[in-house]
């Protein structure tokens, strides 16, 4: 491999970051209780180490919640997404976006549990993906993600102005084949027709 080759590889290659979900299952109190007793939440994203193992396990557990480690998760930044990218990194509460669905029956747990299926950074894969009515949820991401994420933005990323568009008003009008049509206020049968 040349050199050339390298650096071009080196320059296509997509930052990545392998994290962790953590998916936890509370107890509902109060009146919506009678017809839902416990829902899921994404309770925090982390930097995935290779101790956490490939397989979802439980974390804690006690009367009102149970914490799930769901391990093997990669993002990657992608720059034709970096729009995405920028409007999640200037709010004020920089974010991880997770798709998760239920299992449909239970494998790990006497009940069926949570899996994230998807972790992202980018708030047009969340708006994506919640069109598509998937269950997303979001959680803070920590400074030194935003930190990696900002630095991928600064080096790509390119606002473009906003243009001012045309008034309706001001643009020629054409029928609904695409011919230029014509609008006229004079009366051209009947009577009043030309009469001055």
């Amino acid at each position: 491999m040349s050199s050339s080759d390298s650096a071009s590889s080196a320059d296509t290659a997509r930052p990545t970051l392998d994290v962790a979900v953590v998916l936890r299952r509370e107890r509902i109190h109060g009146p919506a209780s009678r017809w839902q007793p416990w829902r899921w939440v994404l309770d925090s994203v982390v930097r995935d180490e290779p101790g956490f193992g490939r397989e979802p396990r439980l974390l804690t557990q006690d009367d009102q919640a149970q914490r799930w480690l769901h391990p093997g998760f990669q993002v990657q930044l992608f720059r034709d997404d970096l729009e995405g990218y920028y409007l999640n990194a200037t709010t004020e509460a920089p974010c991880w976006f997770v798709l998760w669905r239920m299992d449909e029956q239970p494998t790990l747990a006497e009940w069926p549990i949570a899996r994230p299926v998807a972790v992202s950074l980018s708030y047009h894969d969340a708006g994506r993906w919640l069109d598509a009515q998937e269950y997303v949820d979001q959680v803070q991401a920590p400074v030194d993600v935003i930190g990696w994420l900002s630095s991928f933005i600064d080096a790509h990323y390119v606002v473009e102005p906003k243009r001012r568009r045309r008034p309706e008003s001001f643009r020629p009008l054409v029928d609904r084949f695409g011919n230029p049509a014509t609008v006229s206020t004079e009366k051209k049968q009947g009577r009043g027709a030309g009469d001055v």
